[in-house]
C-alpha cells in the first residue's frame, strides 16, 4: 500500500458500497419462482461492523433494488443506503445532504461503470480484483479478495490500519484472562 493511499484513507468519514460484485460475487441468481437470491461473506460484514465502530460511517449505494440488500443493510446497521439508483453521483449528493463530510473525507468502492461517477470524485476510490478495468486503473486501491469474498473487509482493514483504530478494534477478540 502506498504512502499517497494511507493519507487519503486516514481522511475517510464515510465508506460508500456497492452491491452487486463488491458485497456479493458479482453474479444475480434466481430461482424457479422468480426469487432473486444472493451471498453475502461473513468476514466482510464483521468489518463494516468494525468499522462503524471505530467511528466510520458505511452506506450503500446500488443501481438494483432488493430486499434482500435492505434486510443485509440492517443486519449490519447501516442506515445510509439507497437502492435502484443507476445515477449514482446524484444519489450521493442526496445522501450526505446535510451531513458535516467532504468529499475527500469519503471512499467508496465499485466494481464497474456506474461507480466511477462517485469514484472519480471522492476522496479513496476503492475496487476488486475482478472489476472492469475501466474502474480498477482508476481506482487508488485493490483488494487482493475479489467481490463477495472478503473484499469489503479488506477495505474496512485498511481504513483502520491508516487511521490508527485497527488494533483497538482486534484488542477484545485476543484478549486472554490469566
Amino acid at each position: 500500500m502506498t504512502e499517497e493511499t494511507l493519507t487519503r484513507a486516514r481522511r475517510i468519514k464515510l465508506l460508500l458500497l456497492d452491491v452487486d460484485g463488491v458485497l456479493t460475487d458479482c453474479k444475480l441468481y434466481f430461482d424457479n419462482a422468480g426469487n432473486e437470491l444472493k451471498a453475502f461473506n461473513t468476514l466482510d460484514g464483521q468489518g463494516i461492523k468494525l468499522l462503524q465502530k471505530s467511528g466510520v460511517k458505511v452506506g450503500i449505494i446500488t443501481g438494483r433494488s432488493s430486499a434482500l440488500v435492505a434486510r443485509r443493510a440492517r443486519d449490519l446497521g447501516i442506515e445510509l443506503i439507497i437502492q435502484g439508483r443507476e445515477d449514482k453521483w446524484q444519489a450521493l449528493q442526496e445522501m450526505i445532504e446535510g451531513m458535516d463530510i467532504a468529499l475527500n473525507e469519503i471512499a467508496h468502492m465499485g466494481d464497474d461503470w456506474p461507480d466511477l461517477s462517485i469514484m472519480a470524485r471522492v476522496g479513496l476510490a476503492l475496487s476488486v480484483p475482478n472489476g472492469h478495468s475501466a474502474v480498477t486503473e482508476r481506482a487508488h486501491w485493490i483488494s487482493h479478495n475479489r467481490g463477495g469474498n472478503g473484499a469489503v473487509r479488506d477495505a474496512c482493514d485498511l481504513i483502520m490500519q491508516a487511521q490508527g483504530t485497527y488494533a483497538a478494534m482486534l484488542a477484545p477478540f485476543i484478549a486472554t484472562e490469566d
